[in-house]
């Protein structure tokens, strides 16, 4: 064995003995459920004077249909526009005066919220939050001005990333049912047609407490939580719960294509999509330790065998969390000189090759290293700790489960790696999307 590879074997075993059981346990994570269903998560952290509130909330563009796709982008919009007792900008604005800010975001499977303050403004963001959740203001001037805001941003969005090009492209041709086969911030029609009935259905049943997971970490006490979720958030109606995606993905059985012309594209790009698992999958481990070998660092696959080899100018691979079965993307971008075809080759021979001769334990071992010291490191601080905690909670079906995280990964074998990549990597399963300025001519 290499001296090298005997240290990095050396430091995961002191990663898997030390940090995570110094810094943060299970069994300091407190939770409670109120009357109304709404999850509270608390983990109390005096370690600076500061706190976060992270509002994981159930909806995505999964939960959607033909006719509102994006809707749930939406309302990452809309919530902050207003509500009854903070009107229109004072949401931003009543917590900066607190000195906190704040930010959102929208993916397929949830749409989540975090606020970051000192400790001493933790009563102020309850009422922040209580007031949007259950006031929100949703009035047709506000509704016309945001509607154009993302009309826009979709837009521009296409047009400056090739990668929300064909990534659009290849979910409307990788999936015939489920609803993942739309972008989050939906179709172009869809956004247009919106109506404030629309709206206000899909606000009082997704953004329901009995639709919410809350995690607070930070300079707090459990029984302050309590005293003020009591007040802020216990008198929020529960509402009927939001109707299950039954939708199921029917097997693909062979590969499809799609090509995307773009005439300011100086050279090819290449998108392939496998179909995988949902992250509660035990494969979960596996395949991301494969996403790793295949594009981080520069003695990854495919920096070797597509930058180094001047095939490809960039090389990334992406694997959402997700609670249905979703995909495993790879993306390429050719080097000046080589064709869409050129690429694509190269791409999937490294894949092929990963299923076919498996990897070694050295570089398995690396990027098993690379994944221990990025999970710890975001465990350092509160935003970090808040986030793992509600994520794990949410796509794993509890929190306790990111303790065993370390362990799951280490389990990983080569045998495993070469596994999955035979079993979800292959030509059958596949959906390929090329965006270039000219599409290939007939043979």
């Amino acid at each position: 064995m290499k001296r090298y590879t005997k240290a990095l074997i050396l430091s995961i075993g002191l990663l898997l003995a030390t940090p995570m059981v110094q810094a943060t346990q299970a069994k300091d994570i407190q939770s409670f459920t109120l009357d109304n269903g709404m999850k509270i998560m608390v983990l109390e952290d005096s370690s600076i004077p500061n706190a976060n509130m992270y509002l994981f909330w159930k909806v995505g563009s999964r939960n959607e249909v033909p006719g509102i796709t994006g809707i749930s982008h939406f309302f990452e919009h809309m919530m902050f526009n207003g509500s009854k007792k903070y009107g229109p900008k004072m949401f931003d604005r009543t917590m900066e005066a607190a000195g906190g800010a704040n930010n959102a975001y929208t993916t397929e499977n949830l749409t989540v919220y975090t606020d970051w303050f000192p400790a001493n403004a933790l009563e102020t963001i309850f009422d922040l939050e209580a007031d949007r959740i259950e006031n929100l203001d949703i009035n047709e001037q506000m509704v016309e001005s945001e509607r154009g805001v993302v009309a826009s941003e979709r837009l521009t969005g296409l047009e400056n990333s090739n990668w929300r090009v064909l990534q659009e492209e290849l979910k409307g041709a990788a999936f015939r049912a489920h609803p993942y086969s739309w972008s989050v911030i939906g179709h172009e029609s869809d956004i247009a047609a919106w109506t404030l009935e629309d709206l206000t259905q899909y606000h009082k049943t997704y953004y329901a407490p009995n639709n919410a997971v809350v995690v607070i970490a930070g300079d707090v006490k459990l029984a302050d939580v309590k005293k003020l979720a009591d007040k802020y958030f216990a008198p929020i109606p529960a509402q009927a719960p939001p109707r299950e995606v039954k939708t199921v993905e029917p097997l693909q059985k062979g590969e499809r294509r799609v090509f995307v012309q773009k005439a300011s594209v100086s050279t090819p790009n290449v998108m392939l999509g496998y179909h995988i698992p949902a992250t509660s999958n035990a494969d979960y481990y596996a395949l991301d330790l494969l996403s790793s070998i295949l594009t981080t660092g520069n003695s990854s696959r495919m920096y070797q065998g597509l930058i180094d080899k001047q095939v490809a100018i960039e090389v990334d691979t992406y694997m959402p969390m997700s609670f249905d079965p979703n995909l495993f993307y790879v993306m390429g971008v050719a080097n000046p000189g080589v064709t869409a075809p050129e690429l694509e080759d190269a791409m999937i021979s490294e894949i092929n090759r990963i299923a076919r001769d498996g990897v070694t334990e050295e570089e398995l071992e690396k990027v098993k290293n690379i994944k221990l010291m990025g999970f710890y490191r975001a465990m350092e601080t509160i935003n970090g700790k808040a986030n793992t905690i509600g994520t794990y909670e949410l796509f794993f079906g509890s929190y306790d489960k990111l303790f065993n995280a370390p362990e799951a990964y280490n389990k990983v074998t080569p045998q495993d790696i070469q596994r999955v990549a035979q079993t979800y990597l292959k030509r059958a399963n596949r959906t390929v999307a090329v965006l270039a300025a000219t599409e290939e001519a007939d043979q």
